[in-house]
């Protein structure tokens, strides 16, 4: 097959299971499409153990999928759109009011997580017999470490958490997915080199990749902005912002700089002052409706390739019982690193009631985390196909339970919702509406 027909069979098979959704199972748009997807998946799985006829169809399907490049797909495709689509909304005052608690909880946050997730899985391999190097778990640690804007900017459409604690959630999950990908090529180069790597080449790689992102970011969303403020047409504008998020995507990842983090940067800036200062009303509504379809449209294709995932994944009961034990495992320390985090910040200001619950439930995992998973070099051995069925099993619990339960878990620790007020002039409908 093409990829122009593995193309159209994803995007007809997301339509299909997002229509079926809709008329019959009545989740929100992508969880319901991922669970058809899931279910179809695991019967073709079924069906492909106990008949010919079966087999020869989950062989081919296994074919399609494995002509995918997951990562690429996603980290160096759709999730710049994405990160745009979701920055695009988030008010940069109440950010800037939140910056220390997002700081923290984005980076030393992602580090502590990593290291706890490391050492904790670790110790439960080991005691399952299942030989993994210490350095291969720290590497899992870091690809479940970030929570993952795509599926948590959703949920902020509907917990309706206090204002502080939504942006806390928004903030953190659009930057900390790029440092926990620093953290994670940083401890993949360990892997590659026999060479020893030292403090200083870690300090640089980490500079170059965040700092370098963010004055990346800045640069080129200026230089849109400029470009927007000198143009009153509304095809033209929303042009710009897509070259913005192709074009600044793509060559942030060229100079070796963070391409999530320069398109979340770029996006915060053309969505507080360029919609203020740059667009006309017009411009406004066009460019809403533009980045809500795309949002939506990737969103069901990302969770719909997750689900049709499961046919690739190895399915090995020792796999299975790790993921499983591996949920409490990761949700401990995410407890863990944003306890210490907000204990820390309780010093110099008041903290919302209920604030580590509710950062600990809402921090959801999903393609980012697959995707790292799947990038994992086959050097590493049988690690790969351990770690990868892990993340899956994380990946999937944290959509379907985390993040359906967690509008009530916001209900009861802080009583009825609250109008949300981070999220600026969002459309109907947009990315996960959870």
């Amino acid at each position: 097959m093409t990829l122009f027909q593995i193309g159209a069979v994803i995007l007809t098979l997301a339509a299909l299971f997002a229509y079926i959704n809709y008329r019959w199972i009545h989740l929100p748009t992508t969880i319901g499409a991922m669970i058809v997807a899931l279910a179809m998946s695991l019967i073709l799985v079924i069906v492909g153990e106990t008949g010919q006829v079966g087999h020869e169809v989950i062989e081919q399907a296994k074919r399609m999928l494995e002509r995918i490049d997951f990562e690429q797909t996603l980290l160096n495709g759709m999730l710049g759109f994405l990160l745009f689509a979701g920055a695009l909304h988030v008010d940069l005052s109440d950010l800037a009011s939140e910056k220390w608690d997002v700081a923290l909880l984005a980076t030393v946050g992602v580090v502590a997580s990593t290291f706890i997730v490391g050492s904790l899985s670790y110790l439960l391999f080991q005691t399952m017999g299942l030989k993994v190097e210490f350095l291969h778990c720290l590497l899992f640690g870091a690809l479940i470490s970030p929570t993952d804007p795509i599926a948590v900017l959703g949920v902020l459409k509907t917990a309706r958490a206090p204002k502080s604690l939504e942006v806390k959630i928004a903030g953190e999950s659009l930057f900390n997915d790029g440092i926990g990908v620093v953290v994670f090529i940083v401890l993949l180069s360990f892997t590659r080199t026999e060479s020893p790597i030292t403090f200083g080449h870690v300090m640089l790689l980490l500079a170059e990749e965040t700092l370098g992102g963010v004055l990346f970011g800045l640069a080129i969303g200026y230089l849109a902005y400029q470009m927007l403020k000198r143009v009153n047409n509304y095809q033209v504008e929303v042009l710009i912002t897509l070259a913005l998020v192709m074009g600044g995507y793509s060559l942030a990842m060229a100079i070796h700089t963070s391409g999530p983090i320069a398109i979340v940067v770029a996006g915060l800036l053309i969505g507080n002052h360029g919609r203020a200062f740059a667009m006309s009303d017009v411009t406004r509504e066009h460019l809403d409706t533009f980045w809500e379809l795309i949002d939506e449209v990737l969103n069901v294709v990302l969770f719909v390739l997750i689900g049709l995932e499961l046919m690739v994944m190895p399915l090995d009961w020792k796999y299975l019982l790790a993921g499983g034990l591996a949920i409490p495992m990761v949700l401990l320390a995410r407890l863990l690193s944003v306890g210490a985090m907000i204990q820390t910040l309780r010093f110099a200001r008041s903290v919302d009631r209920g604030a580590i619950r509710i950062l600990t439930w809402a921090g959801l995992r999903g393609g980012i985390s697959v995707a790292l998973a799947l990038s994992l070099p086959y050097a590493i051995g049988e690690s790969r196909s351990l770690l990868i069925a892990t993340t899956y099993a994380v990946v999937i619990f944290s959509i379907l339970v985390q993040g359906l339960t967690i509008g009530r878990l916001v209900k009861s620790v802080v009583g009825e919702p609250q109008a949300s007020s981070n999220m600026k002039n969002v459309p109907d409908g947009p990315t996960v509406s959870l």
